[in-house]
């Protein structure tokens, strides 16, 4: 428990930013993929990208969103950014996106798998039957990068630092995580299970893969890093009520009374989720400061601190374990 309320404190009330937007270098000739950037800390993501003069590629579900937050993005920094429809909860639909995207760009420098659902209703599952937390936020970002890798592999070989990087967003939420594979398809089991748990178990999954991900493929110019944005006003919340929205609830009594205790503090300090200026920046340090470049396999949590996460998240052998089972489920698709 000490680990977790540790993380918890300095997720809730961190230091001052010691980076800022402004410090991120010139990004004109890069092409960046922001999965989830019609809205939230995904289209701020994106904003700041196309401010730097990146080439910037916003994936979401709805085309209509989609083409709104385009017209929105072109008026906030006077660039256009491109449109990949894209459902994370349809691995159909996710190999479709990704050979879309392969025909038009031979190019890849940073693909941020930031899009996410949050403690839907147990009974939404992934048009595949998968529980859709855990198929939406990590086996959909799986299949992607996957599909993406021989783009991510051949602009690595051509960058001047050898490197691309893929930055895969996750939460304190993790901490009360645990990958149970008997609930990751929609079995009696994951109905057993409640939607606060499964959102955790997807977290922590987040992590596992992306350090995975970076063990497998750093060598060939895989940077892959794991964030946490922190607690951030968006739509992610949605699903659940506001009581719940700074942080993710669950388990013991005594682990709800310490989450409760935290977020009176952070109640009576006057203190609010924190705007997506704020969540962005851990994001958009991890795939563009140059010295980010070193911190393959790591977790970073708000804002732009390289931290530790639970420690079984970096276990080779689950590592392994998810992937194998990540692989059999997109095997012949």
């Amino acid at each position: 428990m000490g680990n977790s309320y540790s993380s918890a404190r300095e997720v809730l009330f961190p230091p001052p930013p010691t980076v800022t937007v402004d410090n991120i270098p010139d990004l004109t000739g890069k092409v960046v993929l922001v999965t989830g950037a019609n809205v939230g800390i995904g289209k701020e993501t994106a904003r700041v990208l196309l401010a730097k003069n990146a080439k910037v590629w916003i994936a979401c579900r709805d085309a209509t969103k989609g083409k709104a937050a385009l017209d929105e993005l072109k008026e906030q920094t006077g660039r256009e950014a491109h449109l990949l429809q894209l459902d994370l909860a349809n691995l159909l639909s996710i190999k479709q996106s990704a050979e879309e995207f392969a025909s038009k760009e031979a190019q890849l420098h940073i693909l941020y798998n930031n899009a996410g659902v949050m403690h839907p209703p147990v009974d939404m599952i992934t048009a595949d039957g998968y529980d859709l937390q855990f198929g939406t936020n990590v086996l959909g970002h799986f299949y992607l990068t996957k599909l993406l890798l021989p783009v991510l592999l051949s602009t690595a070989k051509s960058s001047p630092n050898g490197t691309v990087r893929v930055i895969n967003v996750s939460s304190n939420a993790h901490w009360r995580g645990g990958l149970g594979f008997d609930t990751f398809k929609d079995t009696p089991k994951r109905r057993a299970t409640s939607s606060y748990a499964l959102y955790s178990q997807s977290k922590f999954g987040n992590i596992v893969f992306s350090a995975e991900l970076n063990r497998r493929y750093r060598d060939q110019g895989v940077v892959s890093i794991a964030i946490n944005p922190g607690p951030i006003r968006t739509e992610l919340q949605r699903h659940h009520s506001w009581f719940l929205q700074p942080f993710f609830v669950r388990t013991t009594c005594f682990m709800r009374y310490t989450w409760l205790v935290l977020l009176a503090l952070f109640r009576t300090q006057n203190r609010v989720l924190y705007d997506v200026s704020y969540g962005a920046l851990t994001q958009l340090y991890a795939g563009t400061f140059p010295d980010a470049v070193n911190l393959g396999g790591k977790y970073l949590i708000p804002w732009a601190r390289v931290a530790t996460p639970r420690a079984d998240t970096q276990d080779p052998q689950l590592g392994k374990d998810l992937w194998a089972w990540l692989e059999d489920q997109v095997e012949g698709l």
